[in-house]
């Protein structure tokens, strides 16, 4: 493996942000890889690492040399550093470096299958957990335990969370309370306003409850891994939500870009056909998704998930925006021909609105989410996810109050002078683009 591929996956690693760190337990069959990176942990100043190996072999009958064999830990700058130290020949293998923090090199006497590291980092920074094999064509089998964990300065209580995503429980926490609030006040506007209440509208509701669900999953997920290392199951939860959450967001944005059940009770077959590629896409991404987060980039296929993810992802929120130029086309064509040019230009100008509002929401969270994960420091990584989650409740709210139901719809109540200015408006709209 080259060391550009080598960077790129270490540089993969710091953008799952989905990674908690907790305890893994790896197996490694008969690897030839040169450097094999385990998961990324912030710690303090009471960092501790639990190291256990077993069942270690060799693919070779001799003895290899133990100082080509071991494991460390490196910053992303500092593993710039070392691929610079080895291009310039200061070094042949990364475990010659003085940059790296050595964590241990790997008995290799013939009878030693199995052995135990305790490894205490007082250097507080964010680091990745890397086995180096420095012996070409050398296979390396066994099976690794790692525990990384902080210390309470006080108490000594053990915290599975990286230092820069330890308060996530309680973020998950607040803002699942905010969708419960929110799905308790829509209720509330659907029973009240329950005459001119359309299906659309109990899918919204949907959505919110599985978000708000999702959340609560998530924070318990996590709340189990900052206090156990494990999440006690809490994950399987967290999956099988997030999978629900997923794609009735996206099908939700779909059928309100559509007009379904506004405009029209019924999709047509274009639109149909774009639901049937999101939900499978979906999928694909769900369990992308659980392989990343199960398996970290010590697994071979890792890179290979992390990019079917990254792909799947955009190609949803891209289809996702078609059904909303279609309805903005069809609705500017009606306004010219049906002779309600106020009641179709209102309609225009709310899913134009809605459209500038999706792409700025996929733009915010995939684009600019991951871009201050990448330039905040670790122990401020808490931000890019409340951020997320702002830009999301921004996006619900936005949604739900466009789209409530109305007791005098203004889709289908128009005056005469309503009617005129539209009129005068759709004209100078067409000289503009002449």
């Amino acid at each position: 493996m080259s060391p550009p591929a080598i960077l790129i996956i270490l540089l993969l690693t710091s953008l799952t942000t989905t990674t908690t760190a907790e305890i893994r337990f790896t197996e490694i069959r008969s690897d030839p890889r040169p450097i094999i990176p385990f998961d990324e942990f912030g710690f303090t100043h009471n960092g501790r690492l639990e190291l256990n190996i077993t069942h270690l072999s060799f693919s070779q009958q001799t003895s290899p040399d133990p100082t080509k064999l071991g494991f460390f830990f490196c910053t992303r700058d500092s593993w710039l550093l070392v691929l610079q130290q080895i291009e310039d020949n200061q070094i042949s293998c990364a475990l010659q470096s003085n940059i790296i923090k050595h964590v241990s090199d790997i008995p290799t006497d013939s009878g030693t299958t199995n052995f135990n590291k305790y490894y205490v980092l007082s250097d507080p920074d964010q680091y990745t957990l890397v086995f180096a094999n420095c012996i070409p064509g050398l296979q390396v089998t066994m099976n690794v335990r790692s525990s990384m964990y902080n210390l309470d300065g006080n108490s000594n209580t053990r915290d599975y969370l990286s230092a820069g995503i330890t308060v996530l429980p309680r973020i998950y926490f607040t803002f699942s309370f905010i969708y419960f609030t929110l799905a308790f006040v829509w209720i509330w506007i659907l029973y009240k306003k329950r005459l001119t209440v359309y299906r659309i509208h109990i899918f919204m509701m949907v959505v919110v409850i599985l978000k708000a669900v999702n959340l609560v999953c998530e924070g318990e997920d996590k709340s189990y891994i900052k206090r156990t290392g494990s999440a006690h199951g809490w994950d399987v939860l967290f999956y099988i939500f997030s999978f629900l959450k997923g794609i009735t967001l996206f099908t939700l944005i779909v059928l309100i870009g559509t007009g379904w059940s506004f405009l029209k009770p019924y999709l047509q077959d274009k639109e149909k056909k774009v639901l049937m590629i999101v939900i499978p896409l979906q999928v694909v991404a769900n369990i992308a998704q659980v392989v990343i987060d199960e398996s970290g980039p010590y697994g071979q296929d890792w890179v290979t998930w992390k990019q079917v993810f990254l792909l799947v992802d955009v190609v949803c929120c891209c289809a996702v925006l078609f059904p909303i130029v279609w309805s903005i086309k069809n609705l500017r064509e009606a306004a010219r021909t049906d002779g309600k040019a106020a009641v179709n230009l209102m309609k225009l100008t709310l899913f134009r609105q809605y459209y500038v509002v999706v792409i700025c929401y996929i733009y915010f969270t995939r684009v600019v989410v991951y871009a201050l994960e990448t330039i905040t420091s670790y122990k401020y990584l808490w931000t890019s996810i409340v951020a997320a989650e702002l830009a999301t409740l921004a996006f619900y709210v936005f949604t739900g109050y466009n789209f409530k139901p109305e007791a005098h719809n203004p889709y289908f109540a128009v005056d005469d002078d309503d009617e005129e200015a539209a009129s005068e408006q759709l004209k100078l709209e067409d000289e503009f683009e002449l």
